[in-house]
């Protein structure tokens, strides 16, 4: 048996489950340490590695969906990858994951004019909290500086923590079954499923192949790893419009 194969973890998110409460906006932010938006920020200056989307369209009656959006983890020609001059993101080769080290970001933001998805965010300001707020931060998870840019991770801390408690238990191959992302995980629906796309009998890598299943702006061939899926033909038809401006709706139809 081979060890450590290389896993490609992704996600579907069903939207025709989505309500657009948020729930994954704030797990995201907590499980993060992103600090409470400064009171001058505005929806492109603050910082929402998730961000859930409401679009409308369809005939007749007008009709309404929520678009989760976070970094579409692209597999193929990653553009942040190959516009960084400081190589602090490169996808991992062992999960598929587009990784961020903010340590070697200069904050030019060229990842930020390369990702067609608006999914990157820059640290406009030192990070702060309210009094006491500081003790609840997760221990897992640096927090980042002012100047830098920053996205989804899939919540790494939590894949670390998850290969450890595998090692731990001695299995061969690391494969850590208990990692889920905060989001994934704070879903009052069930509408995200994650999982490996690499695992062809995992729930994730069947509901990628579901005929309901796409893929935003899948025409640049960038192979992201987060699928969406509905059953309504106008939510489908969003795959073919650009990212949508933060804090306005997409309306197609």
């Amino acid at each position: 048996m081979t060890t450590n194969k290389a896993r490609r973890y992704g996600m579907v998110i069903d939207l025709d489950r989505c309500t657009g409460c948020g729930a994954c906006m704030i797990a995201c932010a907590a499980e993060n340490n992103v600090a409470p938006g400064e009171s001058r920020a505005t929806p492109r200056t603050g910082i929402t590695l998730m961000r859930v989307h409401p679009v409308s369209g369809g005939e007749g009656e007008p009709l309404q969906a929520f678009v989760p959006l976070m970094c579409m983890q692209c597999e193929h020609e990653t553009p942040c990858v190959h516009v960084c001059p400081q190589q602090a993101v490169e996808v991992d080769a062992a999960t598929g994951i587009v990784t961020q080290m903010p340590q070697r970001c200069l904050g030019c933001r060229y990842c930020m004019a390369a990702c067609p998805y608006h999914a990157r965010y820059f640290n406009w300001w030192d990070p702060a909290w309210p009094a006491g707020m500081e003790k609840t931060l997760n221990p897992g998870v640096a927090v980042r500086m002012r100047g830098v840019v920053e996205k989804c991770n899939m919540c790494h801390d939590r894949l670390h923590a998850a290969e450890d408690q595998a090692a731990a238990a001695g299995s061969a191959e690391r494969e850590p079954r208990s990692y889920v992302p905060a989001c994934v995980e704070a879903c009052p629906t069930g509408a995200m499923a994650f999982g490996d796309l690499a695992d062809p009998q995992s729930e994730v890598a069947q509901a990628a192949r579901a005929p309901s299943a796409f893929r935003l702006l899948e025409k640049l061939g960038t192979e992201p790893k987060v699928y969406y899926k509905s059953n309504r033909p106008w939510v489908r038809a969003i795959q073919e419009q650009h990212g949508a401006p933060a804090g306005q709706e997409v309306k197609h139809g």
